[in-house]
C-alpha cells in the first residue's frame, strides 16, 4: 500500500521526531552533569539505492557467490528511510538458509530502542508476531528470526506489514512496509 506523498512525509516526519526524542532523553540521561545534552551520533548513511524523495522502494532481490564455482545465495529486503536524513528506519532481509531450506528474517532497527519490549510484526490486521531483539553496535538494533508458515503466508498474500517497536520514551513507532511485490521476489529466492 503507498501512500500519498504528503501523508508519507507526515509520517518520516513524525518517526524522525520521535527518534530525536528518544536520542534526545537517552543523551539527557547519561549527561546529567552536563547541563545541555550531547548531540547523538550521526548513523552511517543508508544505501544509495534506498535514497529519494518519493519514498521505498519495492523489495530487492541480492544474489551473491562466495567463488565462480560456489552455488548463488539470494536474499531480499526492503529498506525504510527518512527522506531528509537518508537514516535507515527499518531494514528487513530475508533469505532461505541453504542447510534447512527455510526463510530466515533478519530485522535491522534503529538505536535507542526499548529493548525488553522487542519489536512486532503484522500484516494487514492479521496476528502480530513478537520478535526479540538480539544485539545492537552503532548502524542499529537487529532481530533474526524463521519466518513461520503462516507469516509467510500472510506476507505473500498481504498488501501491508507493520513493523512496530517503542523508543526509549515507551512510544509506540509503526512503520508500514508495501508488500505488493513481496511474492515476485520470494518466488526468486526460494
Amino acid at each position: 500500500m503507498r501512500f500519498p506523498m504528503p501523508m508519507q512525509s507526515r509520517l518520516v516526519a513524525l518517526v524522525a521526531a520521535v527518534l530525536l526524542s528518544a536520542s534526545a532523553a537517552h543523551a539527557q540521561q547519561g549527561a546529567k552533569k552536563n547541563a545541555a545534552p550531547t548531540p547523538a551520533a550521526q548513523p552511517a548513511p543508508a544505501p544509495t539505492q534506498a535514497d529519494g524523495a518519493s519514498g521505498q522502494p519495492g523489495w530487492i532481490v541480492r544474489c551473491t557467490s562466495a567463488s565462480r564455482d560456489a552455488p548463488l545465495e539470494c536474499a531480499m529486503e526492503q529498506n525504510a528511510v527518512l527522506t531528509k536524513t537518508g537514516q535507515t528506519v527499518v531494514l528487513i532481509n530475508i533469505r532461505i538458509a541453504p542447510d534447512t531450506r527455510t526463510p530466515i528474517a533478519l530485522l535491522q532497527l534503529p538505536l535507542g530502542l526499548n529493548l525488553p519490549v522487542g519489536a512486532k510484526l503484522q500484516v494487514d490486521e492479521g496476528k502480530s508476531f513478537d520478535l526479540q531483539v538480539q544485539t545492537c553496535e552503532n548502524r542499529g538494533c537487529y532481530a533474526s528470526t524463521p519466518v513461520a508458515p503462516d507469516l509467510l503466508a500472510a506476507l505473500r498474500s498481504g498488501k501491508q506489514l507493520k513493523v512496530s517497536f517503542q523508543n526509549m520514551a515507551k512510544e509506540t513507532i509503526a512503520i508500514p512496509m508495501p508488500l505488493g511485490d513481496f511474492a515476485s521476489a520470494y518466488d526468486k529466492i526460494k
